[in-house]
């Protein structure tokens, strides 16, 4: 049995206890089992545990939740730094001397003589200094501008993101009230296309798993998803907030009409379409009422 390590240095405490979870005399036998491929859910879980606990954060103003979600990040990546340490790569400390060089290099507004405006010119200063860093570490291939792009961003983050990158080389509809109609345009386009390679009948593609026109329809479905990624961009809209706003409306809603149907729904049958509508319609006023 390991004694617990002295929590006087915190930072301390939490590599120790990395390295025995890790420790194959007598340690965690799940942890011993981890790699950095493992693990990766787990990181993805935490950081939205985060977002989850900032969102609680702003309604209630009660922070505890969020310190708590904040260690449980951490920890994710005090345990990839505990692998790497173990092959001898790098550590803890070389991910914070790491973090802060760069960030001292990105802000020479901060820490150097360069003058900047505004918030925006601060990032437009930030990508040219993101992009001589990719040039330095990579002189034969020039990273082209999507490469910074996470490949695991969720999907609609990620088209953002594109979008955003590719803006900056003028690759976008123009800013004016022209722009704007061209891009309802383009989804309109993408919504007529999708409607040519759908079945007349949904229960086709659900019994028929794979066949070239579903493909075809996931394809057009994704462009559609793309193209309003583009609308939010350009109204300054992040559309994964967008879309996480209204699957919470929705939630909170049918949790409601269940409420109402609670009876209705012990029985052998579902509620009619009929039921579940007027039950909707109550969901809605109860939400205004709530709002105003």
């Amino acid at each position: 049995m390991k004694q617990p390590p002295k929590l006087e240095n915190s930072i301390d405490a939490i590599q120790r206890v990395a390295k025995d979870l890790r420790d194959p005399d007598g340690g965690c036998l799940w942890a011993l089992k981890q790699d950095h491929s493992s693990l990766k859910r787990y990181l993805i879980e935490e950081s939205y545990e985060v977002i989850d606990a900032i969102d609680t954060y702003e309604k209630t103003k009660d922070d505890t939740e969020l310190k708590e979600e904040l260690g449980d990040l951490f920890f994710q990546v005090v345990f990839h730094s505990q692998l790497a340490d173990e092959r001898g790569s790098f550590n803890l400390e070389d991910v914070a001397q790491g973090i802060a060089e760069k960030l001292i290099f990105r802000h020479p507004h901060v820490y150097g003589d360069l003058e900047v405006k505004d918030a925006n010119q601060v990032l437009q200063n930030w990508e040219k200094l993101k992009k001589k860093e990719r040039e330095n570490k990579n002189k034969k291939k020039p990273d082209g501008v999507l490469s910074g792009v996470p490949k695991y961003l969720p999907a609609l983050q990620k088209a953002f993101h594109m979008g955003q990158k590719v803006e900056k080389l003028g690759f976008d509809w123009s800013s004016d009230e022209t722009g704007t109609e061209q891009v309802f345009a383009k989804i309109q386009e993408e919504i007529d296309e999708l409607k040519k390679e759908l079945p007349d009948q949904a229960s086709k593609f659900k019994t028929e798993n794979q066949n070239e026109q579903k493909e075809r329809a996931t394809l057009e479905l994704g462009d559609l998803f793309f193209a309003l990624a583009q609308l939010a961009r350009r109204f300054h809209i992040d559309p994964e907030e967008a879309l996480q706003k209204s699957n919470a409306k929705f939630q909170s809603r049918f949790e409601f009409m269940e409420s109402q149907l609670r009876e209705v729904l012990k029985g052998d049958e579902n509620p009619t379409l009929d039921q579940w509508e007027q039950q909707w319609q109550k969901a809605k006023q109860a939400e205004k009422s709530t709002q105003s």
